[in-house]
């Protein structure tokens, strides 16, 4: 007998192998991603060394309250800390949270601004805080909780999310633009607040 010639071949092989590649190409497409992001999470290659947020992440779940500071809002929050008297960096991130929230545009209103201070603030600041920040929320601030889970010195400004939790942490020289870019992006990627 005479071997088969391609035209002798029956038909069907061609069908089954197409529906083969396709199959393993369907596989490929849907559990390669998922195979990749294993390996360079197991294996830390093509990992960004960079990040894109400018202050300190707080990731170890702390709330307002682990700090030492009472009060709600179910808002993200910009929050300053005063450990001592509210001096000329304080009274500065004070006025720059306001600038951050009014330059959030039309996202403005998910977001607040807050003040905690431990001492008394004087009569000239607090006349000046009821006349030209009417919105601006103030709570007592309890130093010992504060000074047990804060080491850096000075007023700090805080990004609080709705749910009170600690999330990005500032010291009183940071750049506003800086701050608002990174609350911008909280926004756009959050779903409360």
């Amino acid at each position: 007998m005479a071997a088969a010639t391609p035209l002798d071949l029956p038909e069907r092989s061609k069908p089954r192998a197409r529906g083969r590649l396709q199959l393993i190409l369907i596989l490929l497409v849907v559990l390669g991603p998922m195979v990749l992001a294993t390996c360079m999470y197991k294996l830390q290659f093509w990992v960004p060394d960079g990040r894109n947020y400018h202050g300190t992440m707080i990731g170890n779940g702390e709330s307002r309250a682990d700090i030492g500071i009472a009060g709600e809002d179910e808002r993200w929050q910009l929050l300053v800390s005063a450990p001592q008297a509210c001096t000329e960096d304080c009274q500065r991130l004070v006025y720059l949270v306001r600038q951050i929230q009014v330059g959030l545009g039309r996202d403005a209103s998910r977001a607040s601004h807050a003040l905690a201070a431990a001492q008394p603030l004087s009569a000239e600041f607090q006349t000046l805080l009821g006349r030209e920040y009417p919105q601006l929320q103030r709570y007592p601030l309890d130093v010992q909780r504060y000074t047990q889970s804060v080491t850096e010195p000075g007023p700090q400004l805080w990004i609080v999310d709705p749910h009170g939790n600690l999330v990005l942490r500032y010291d009183g020289k940071v750049n506003g633009k800086h701050v608002l870019d990174d609350l911008r992006h909280l926004l756009k990627l959050s779903n409360i607040g």
